[in-house]
């Protein structure tokens, strides 16, 4: 890692996905480069949301006591999982 904490890294984009950066970075008077970065780290924190909504989900499904309870939390696990 550079002593500023970037680092250069190459990736291949979609053209369509250039396309709709480089209008965002227009709009927002910045660079492309800084655009790509902010969108990274927001799919990054939405995972990671999404990740702890899901673990907490579980856990409530671990600890749920009523079988009603129990067969609607199972049910959100398996939508959530398989998207049915």
């Amino acid at each position: 890692m550079a002593a500023s904490g970037v680092l250069r890294q190459t990736v291949s984009l979609p053209v369509p996905t250039v396309r709709r950066v480089k209008a965002l970075a227009r709009t927002r008077a910045q660079s492309t480069s800084r655009v790509l970065a902010e969108l990274v780290e927001a799919g990054l924190s939405q995972q990671e949301r999404q990740r702890q909504e899901f673990m907490a989900q579980v856990e409530c499904y671990r600890q749920a006591t009523d079988p009603v309870e129990v067969k609607r939390l199972g049910d959100e696990l398996g939508r959530r999982l398989f998207g049915h």
